[in-house]
């Protein structure tokens, strides 16, 4: 399967795209340079080719998005890599709306899973493609951000779209 990647310089920060034929596999969130965009990547580059237009308007969209538009990402995904659990939260984290929230409770209790709240921060925290799979958007129940590894960038969505969130 041929992959693809682009790089974006944002408002942010330099931000990355991987994508198969089958959907987007991987977003890197804005970092300070292409280099560590590149180097967050990791092992799933080693095949893939640097193609802006592959991605059509998805990286236009991710600018705008960075930029505070209110911008939908209806993309096609690649989730061969996710087991059917983790597919089902990230799906489910996809009808989020922009600018709102939801408890990871609520979310387990979506996918008939309640009291699976924990297992569903852990497959959040597993998610390959912030913004797109806004789980940003998914907060504790007492309105926290709970992830400590991306903090800080999921800080910056939720205000973005015009949140206020309780570290």
């Amino acid at each position: 399967m041929k992959l693809n990647y682009a790089l974006i310089e944002t408002r942010l920060g330099w931000l990355g795209v991987l994508g198969s034929t089958a959907g987007l596999l991987h977003i890197v969130p804005p970092q300070a340079s292409p280099q560590v965009v590149l180097a967050t990547f990791g092992e799933p580059l080693a095949g893939a080719h640097p193609d802006i237009s592959f991605f059509g308007n998805l990286l236009d969209r991710l600018k705008r998005y960075l930029e505070g538009e209110v911008v939908t990402f209806p993309d096609p995904l690649d989730l061969a890599g996710a087991t059917p659990f983790q597919s089902t939260v990230w799906q489910m984290t996809r009808s989020i709306p922009y600018g709102e929230t939801r408890s990871y409770a609520w979310l387990a209790r979506q996918i008939g899973m309640p009291g699976g709240a924990r297992s569903v921060g852990q497959a959040l925290a597993k998610n390959p493609l912030p913004i797109v799979v806004p789980c940003h958007r998914v907060i504790g129940i007492k309105g926290g951000l709970r992830d400590s590894k991306s903090l800080e960038i999921r800080r910056r969505l939720l205000e973005i779209e015009g949140l206020e969130p309780i570290l």
